[in-house]
């Protein structure tokens, strides 16, 4: 455990399971004290993991947890996640990780409306509602930062299928560098990080299977690194579309485990 987020409390969305559940832990080991948000409090009906488990090993590292079960769809859920967080860890929060997301995948041409409805909520209003609730206090404080999930399925490539999904994400995209040039000389820093390669948490797993190969891989811990870097980041680095593995060789990261030791041997994923 190092005290690199000594002092300082952390919102994660998404945070049952997968990277969501990976980043609040690494927080955690590094002296943060996190708040995370999921619908599953104790069980999932089809997948492994619930906020109760994270919160378990949260406070294994000594940090203070908050945890706030909300439906990212529903705005009034959402309108009470930063006042329970706040709450909960006893200020204003300095780092918020948008990380929840709703992936569904079908043919356009009778893609339903309420489940395009249920993607934008999610990936898109979600996130601005929860930047615009912590906000507030981090431009009076004259720092924060925000880190939003995004994919690369946001450009257009693949199939149509994956159109809706990758529409909302493009969306998260937009808001995202338009927030960074709105919030500019506030020492508020907004950017998005994405995986180059498929991370296989417990979701992804359910989806795509045995389907990967090894080398269409990155790991959980590489992941997480990209988005921790982007959580203490300088003010100029603000209004990005980052790729983890490229973050990470940009700024020449050393890659975690997610208690916050470095590996014996540091995973290095895809490289090109």
């Amino acid at each position: 455990m190092t005290g690199r987020f000594s002092g300082r409390r952390v919102l994660v969305t998404g945070a049952s399971r997968g990277i969501g559940a990976a980043t609040a832990q690494r927080f955690a080991a590094e002296g943060a004290d996190v708040a995370i948000v999921a619908r599953t409090l104790e069980q999932h009906d089809h997948l492994a993991g619930s906020l109760n488990e994270t919160a378990a090993r949260l406070r294994d590292f000594g940090g203070r947890v908050a945890v706030v079960a909300a439906d990212m769809t529903d705005e009034d859920a959402r309108a009470r996640i930063v006042p329970d967080a706040v709450e909960g860890l006893g200020g204003a929060i300095d780092v918020l990780v948008n990380n929840a997301a709703a992936a569904m995948y079908a043919p356009l041409r009778n893609f339903p409306l309420k489940r395009r409805r249920i993607v934008f909520e999610v990936n898109v209003h979600a996130p601005l509602d929860l930047a615009q609730a912590v906000l507030p206090a981090m431009v009076e404080r004259g720092e924060g930062w925000i880190i939003n999930l995004s994919s690369a399925t946001a450009r257009p490539v693949g199939g149509s299928t994956m159109a809706v999904y990758g529409a909302s994400k493009a969306a998260l995209n937009r808001i995202t560098s338009g927030l960074a040039l709105e919030l500019s000389g506030t020492g508020v820093r907004v950017n998005t990080v994405e995986p180059r390669a498929a991370v296989m948490s417990e979701g992804a797993t359910a989806l795509i299977g045995d389907t990967v190969r090894a080398d269409q891989i990155e790991s959980m811990e590489e992941m997480v690194e990209a988005i921790v870097a982007l959580a203490d980041c300088p003010a100029e680095l603000t209004g990005r579309t980052c790729v983890s593995l490229d973050l990470i060789d940009e700024l020449q990261l050393t890659v975690h485990a997610l208690d916050g030791t470095p590996p014996s041997s540091t995973p290095k994923g895809i490289r090109s």
